[in-house]
C-alpha cells in the first residue's frame, strides 16, 4: 500500500526496454537527460555572483563555534591557490593528492584544482593514519607520481608522509611542519595573486578534463584509480536535479561527515550543495561510539533539509531520538528526504525512522535508496522508496542505458552514459576487463526487474554476481538477500555478516557483531573484550535465536543457514576487509579468514547450530 510522505519525489517513471535474441535486455529512462555545465565550478562562480554572502560551507574551529565560508569566500579562495597550483606546473602527470579528513582547507584545495583544471586525489585517511604497513597508500602514490600532497596536520600524517611520499613531492600542511623535509604552509597557497592566467586555465576545461582520480576499496586486489571527468560530475549533478526535484526547490543545507575520498560523499553531496547553492556543515562525528555525541551535537544546532548516511548511521541516530525529543525536533524540523547507501537497510530502522517523523511531522519523511558505484560518479539507478517494494533500487538514472547480461543464473547489469568513467588510471589489463565489446562498463552487480509486467516499478539488487556461489549439490547460493535477511533479522546486534559454504553441502556465516550493542545487552562494563561480549550469556542467547530463525526462514539448503561463527577479531583495514564506510567486502574477508571457515564446519564447540 502507497504511503504519504512529506515532500514525495516520483519514483515511478516510463522504462523502455529493449530484449535481445541472446537474453540480454537494455532499459533507460524516457525522460531525456537536461543540460548540464561544462566545468564543475561553473556552478561555484554562478552562486558565488547570485548571493556571494551565502555561506558555502562550515566546520567547528577546535571543536568550537563554526568556522564559515562564504560563495564569495571560496571563489577567492579557490582563484588564488589555483593560481599557486599552475605556478607549479601540476597537471595529471604529477596531480594534487590529498590525505586529510574533510575541512574546509581540503574543500578549498579541492575546489581550486578543479577550477583550473589540475586533477586532484583524495586518498583514504585509514590508509595513513590506522593502517600499520602503508602498503595501499604506498601503491597509490606509486599509481600516481604526485607533485604536491596536501595534509592538514603534520604531526598526524607526518608518519606516512615520510615513509611513502616521493622527495620530489612538495608538501603542503595547514598546522605544523615536519623535520625532515620541507614543508609549505596552507597560508602560502592563499597569499599567492591569482592572475588571468586561472581564468584562461578554467576557460580551457572540457567536459573530457580530468577532475579527480577515486580510489576502489582494492578488497582482492591493489586500489584502483577511478579517472573521473568533469562531465561525470556536472551530468551526475543534472541527474540529481531531475530526480530529486526538492533540491531544486530550496537550496540544501546539509550535516555530513561522509569522507570524501568516496564517491557518495565527495562527488555526490558536495556536488550536490555547490550545484544548488546550498550549504555544507562539515560533520566531525562518525557512526562509532567515541564519535558519534559529535553528530549529534550538530544535529542539534542545525536542522539538515536531507541527510544522507549508512544504515549503521541511521540505526544510532534512530536511538538516539528515542531518548531525546529535542534531538528529534530539530532533526525533522525542515527535513524532506533521507536517502541511505551502502548497504541494505534493516526494516527495524526504516520503520523507526517513519514512526519518528509522523511523531514530529504528522507524516512519514521519505527514506529512499539507489545504486551506484565509483565508476558512475555515483547515481546510476533511483530512487525507489525504503520499504514500499522490498530491494528496490528505482530505474535508470536519466542518460543512463543499462544493459542486462544473463551471467549464471542472474542479471548482471552494465552501464553506458556521460556519467561512466571513461577508464582506471594507468591500468590497460584492468580496462580491458572493465568495458564489455560494446563499450558497456561491466559492473558485477546483479538486478531484476520488480516486475516483469511493470517495468516503471523498476529494479530490486539482486547481489555481486562474483559473491555467489554453489554448493556441492550445484545449487546456487545468493549472497545478497541472504546477507540482507542476516542484518535485518539481527538487528541492532549484528553489524555485518559474511556468507561461506563454497563446494560445502551447506550455507554459513561468519559474524561480526556490533560489539557496543552486544556489550549493552549483555550488561558488560566499557572496555570489554570482543571474546568477553560474545561469550556474554544474553548474547549467546540472542544469537542462538538469531540462527534458528535464519535456519527456518529457509525453502531449501540454498537459503537455509545451518552454522554460525560469531568474529571476535574486527575487520581489517590493512586486510582490505573494511571501507570507509564500515562495509564488509565478503571476498576479502573469506580469503583472510580461511581458518575461521574451518572452524565454522568443524564440531568446535562455539559454532553455534540451528536448536533440535
Amino acid at each position: 500500500m502507497s504511503m504519504t510522505y512529506r515532500y514525495p519525489i516520483e519514483t515511478v517513471k516510463p522504462v523502455d526496454l529493449e530484449a535481445r535474441a541472446d537474453g540480454t535486455m537494455l532499459a533507460r529512462l524516457r525522460e531525456p537527460l537536461g543540460d548540464y555545465p561544462r566545468r564543475f565550478t561553473e556552478s561555484l562562480l554562478r552562486h558565488a555572483q547570485a548571493h556571494p554572502e551565502r555561506v558555502l560551507a562550515a566546520r567547528r574551529e577546535d571543536g568550537g563555534d563554526w568556522r564559515r565560508i562564504t560563495y564569495g569566500e571560496m571563489v577567492e579562495r579557490a582563484r588564488r591557490v589555483g593560481q599557486a597550483l599552475l605556478d607549479r606546473g601540476l597537471d595529471a602527470e604529477r596531480p594534487v593528492v590529498i590525505l586529510s579528513e574533510n575541512d574546509l582547507e581540503h574543500l578549498t584545495l579541492a575546489l581550486a584544482a578543479m577550477h583550473v583544471g589540475v586533477p586532484y586525489a583524495p586518498i583514504s585517511t585509514a590508509y595513513s593514519l590506522v593502517s600499520k604497513d602503508y602498503g595501499k597508500l604506498r601503491g597509490i602514490i606509486e599509481l600516481l607520481t604526485p607533485g604536491l600532497v596536501f595534509a592538514s596536520d603534520a604531526a598526524r600524517y607526518g608518519g606516512a608522509i615520510e615513509a611513502v611520499m616521493p622527495a620530489d613531492a612538495e608538501i603542503v600542511c595547514t598546522r605544523g611542519a615536519l623535520d625532515a623535509r620541507a614543508t609549505t604552509g596552507f597560508e602560502a597557497l592563499l597569499a599567492t595573486e591569482a592572475t588571468a592566467v586561472v581564468d584562461a586555465a578554467f576557460d580551457s576545461i572540457d567536459g573530457d578534463r580530468i577532475a579527480k582520480f577515486l580510489f576502489t576499496s582494492g578488497s582482492t586486489k591493489a586500489p584502483k584509480g577511478v579517472i573521473t571527468t568533469h562531465r561525470m560530475m556536472t551530468s551526475n549533478q543534472q541527474v540529481l536535479r531531475q530526480t530529486l526535484s526538492c533540491i531544486t526547490e530550496e537550496p540544501p543545507v546539509l550535516v555530513d561527515w561522509l569522507p570524501w575520498n568516496h564517491v557518495f560523499g565527495g562527488s555526490h553531496n558536495v556536488g550536490l550543495v555547490i550545484t544548488n547553492g546550498g550549504t555544507i556543515y562539515i560533520d566531525d562525528g562518525k557512526p562509532v561510539p567515541a564519535l558519534f555525541p559529535e553528530t549529534l551535537r550538530n544535529l542539534r544546532e542545525i536542522s539538515p533539509t536531507i541527510y544522507f548516511n549508512v544504515p549503521r548511521g541511521f540505526e544510532d541516530l534512530v536511538h538516539a531520538m528515542e531518548a531525546d525529543d529535542a534531538l528529534r525536533e530539530s532533526f525533522f524540523a525542515r527535513v524532506k528526504m533521507f536517502f541511505s547507501a551502502g548497504a541494505g537497510m534493516p526494516n527495524s530502522v526504516a520503520d523507526g525512522l517513519y514512526r519518528l517523523g509522523e511523531m514530529s511531522c504528522g507524516t512519514r519523511v521519505g527514506l529512499y535508496s539507489g545504486l551506484g558505484m565509483t565508476e558512475t560518479a555515483p547515481f546510476a539507478l533511483g530512487p525507489s522508496i525504503v520499504g514500499e517494494l522490498p530491494g528496490a533500487i528505482g530505474c535508470p538514472a536519466p542518460g543512463m542505458t543499462i544493459k542486462l547480461v544473463p551471467n549464471g543464473g542472474k542479471l548482471e547489469v552494465r552501464y553506458q552514459g556521460p556519467g561512466v568513467m571513461p577508464g582506471y588510471w594507468r591500468a590497460p589489463q584492468a580496462n580491458a576487463e572493465a568495458f564489455d565489446d560494446e563499450g558497456y562498463f561491466v559492473s558485477g552487480d546483479a538486478i531484476r526487474l520488480v516486475d516483469p509486467e511493470r517495468p516503471e516499478l523498476g529494479f530490486a539488487f539482486d547481489g555481486r554476481v562474483a559473491e555467489d556461489f554453489k554448493l556441492l549439490t550445484g545449487t546456487w547460493v545468493s549472497v545478497g538477500p541472504l546477507r540482507t535477511r542476516a542484518l535485518a533479522e539481527g538487528s541492532p546486534y549484528v553489524q555485518d555478516v559474511v556468507v561461506a559454504g563454497h563446494d560445502r553441502d551447506s550455507v554459513g556465516l561468519l559474524v561480526f557483531p556490533n560489539y557496543e550493542a552486544c556489550a549493552r545487552l549483555g550488561g558488560l562494563p566499557a572496555g570489554a573484550t570482543p571474546a568477553q561480549v560474545v561469550a556474554a550469556p544474553a548474547v549467546s542467547e540472542f544469537f542462538q535465536g538469531f540462527v534458528n530463525r535464519m535456519h527456518a526462514a529457509g525453502t531449501g539448503a540454498s537459503s537455509r543457514i545451518a552454522c554460525a561463527l560469531l568474529m571476535t577479531e574486527p575487520a581489517a583495514i590493512d586486510r582490505g576487509e573494511v571501507t570507509d564506510k564500515g562495509s564488509l567486502n565478503q571476498r576479502a574477508v573469506l580469503g583472510n579468514r580461511q581458518a575461521s571457515v574451518e572452524r565454522l564446519y568443524s564440531d568446535a564447540d562455539d559454532v553455534v547450530r540451528p536448536a533440535a
